[in-house]
């Protein structure tokens, strides 16, 4: 149990981190390549309003950069541009202020931009933009590689840091998570030794009552008071044993002792007294148990939880009901299962609480049915000691399903 909580708190810090880190890096990432087209897209918008080339600033002094532009965006640009008619034939090229592109390369730019859908786009490493212009079209070029290549370096370093920061975390979560849950693995440990130790205390008075109550009624009879004490003391002696029981399931020392033993005949006989029971209650008991399956665990443990399953259903379904208990191999698992029909629907809130101790799903489950609320509890424990694990679901609305999955041993 302690190991579990240790694994969950861990697993559970590591992917808060994780994805706190994604975010932070890819909203970086994201604004900086942002930043990126953004920028290259009001230099070609300022290139492609006076025919693929930067206005003569010096000639024209009414002329001003745009806002935020550098007064050496001109000089330090690489750009080019091709100007095709409406037919595609090329009419004109400029590549006067860009030495790694001739005119045939080009060309072939402009003519991959041209079977693009959007407007503006990349080409290789070049961002392109095309404007209606007389006689046809112009589609102008920015170089982006040396901008790009600063924000691919940036991703990766940012990546690459913030990998290496979740490593060093999760060493130090890993190392520091039993002290973080230290209290609450005391408090947890102190709570099964109450449990223990109250419940060794409780069997000798309530031995006691019972034994007083024997002789009681050898002296004045069969009483209805006597009747009653006996009935309780009875009752909370079961209760008192299943609880102790519950708490040495749940401490690692106190697993059963496991072995391989047939599983199916185990539950076939675990399931045996319950036909009898179900007739008398005018309810069907239906078993269909596939033979010849073996599983590694204690046997003792697994014939109580089947009888778990199948009280727990017979006591909260309806007369005239049909119980079903299916036990069968798929693939390395051993699937256990038991359904039957409720009085009352089964909510969501009911199916995150059936395993929780003396939660009873709704008003009519109370004392009177006999339960005390902690069997499917055991059931989970029993199955947690296998390895295994145990689930409730309502496929219907009225039907209750208790699914028990056991790993197999590999043949």
């Amino acid at each position: 149990m302690i190991r579990r909580l240790k694994l969950k708190f861990i697993a559970l810090a590591l992917t808060a981190l994780l994805l706190l880190l994604a975010v932070i890096v890819a909203g970086m990432n994201l604004l900086n390549y942002n930043a990126v087209i953004e920028e290259a897209d009001a230099t070609l918008f300022l290139l492609s309003q006076n025919q693929g080339v930067f206005p003569n600033f010096e000639e024209n002094k009414p002329l001003r950069l745009p806002p935020g532009m550098s007064p050496e965006l001109p000089f330090e640009s690489r750009f080019f541009s091709v100007l095709a008619n409406e037919t595609g034939q090329i009419l004109h090229t400029d590549t006067s202020r860009i030495y790694a592109v001739d005119d045939l390369t080009a060309i072939q730019y402009a003519k991959e931009a041209a079977v693009k859908n959007s407007d503006r786009g990349f080409v290789g490493n070049f961002r392109y933009i095309r404007t209606r212009e007389m006689p046809g079209m112009r589609i102008t070029f920015l170089d982006c590689g040396r901008k790009l290549d600063l924000y691919h370096s940036f991703a990766a370093f940012s990546i690459g840091m913030s990998l290496l920061g979740y490593t060093v975390t999760a060493v130090i979560v890993c190392l520091l998570a039993g002290k973080f849950i230290r209290p609450v693995a005391e408090s947890y440990e102190k709570q099964k030794r109450f449990i223990t130790d109250a419940g060794h205390e409780i069997k000798t008075p309530l031995t006691i009552i019972s034994a007083n109550v024997d002789v009681l009624k050898m002296d004045m009879g069969e009483n209805e008071c006597l009747e009653d004490i006996q009935q309780q003391t009875k009752r909370l002696a079961e209760l008192t044993n299943d609880l102790v029981y519950l708490a040495r399931m749940e401490e690692s020392r106190h697993l059963p002792q496991m072995i391989e033993f047939p599983v199916s005949e185990v539950i076939l006989d675990a399931a045996s007294p319950f036909q009898t029971f179900a007739q008398t209650q005018n309810k069907e008991l239906s078993c269909q148990v596939q033979p010849m399956l073996s599983l590694y665990g204690n046997q003792k443990a697994i014939s109580q939880l089947v009888s778990i399953l199948l009280e727990n259903a017979l006591k909260y379904s309806p007369e005239g009901s049909r119980i079903l208990l299916n036990a069968e191999r798929q693939g390395r698992k051993l699937i256990l299962t038991v359904s039957n029909p409720c009085v009352a629907p089964i909510t969501d809130e009911n199916l995150r609480h059936v395993f929780d101790r003396f939660y009873r799903a709704d008003p009519s489950r109370n004392s009177e049915t006999g339960g005390h609320g902690i069997g499917l509890s055991m059931a989970q424990a029993i199955a947690a000691s296998h390895d295994g694990k145990i689930s409730a679901s309502s496929p219907e609305s009225k039907t209750f399903l208790v699914t028990a999955i056991f790993p197999l041993q590999s043949s």
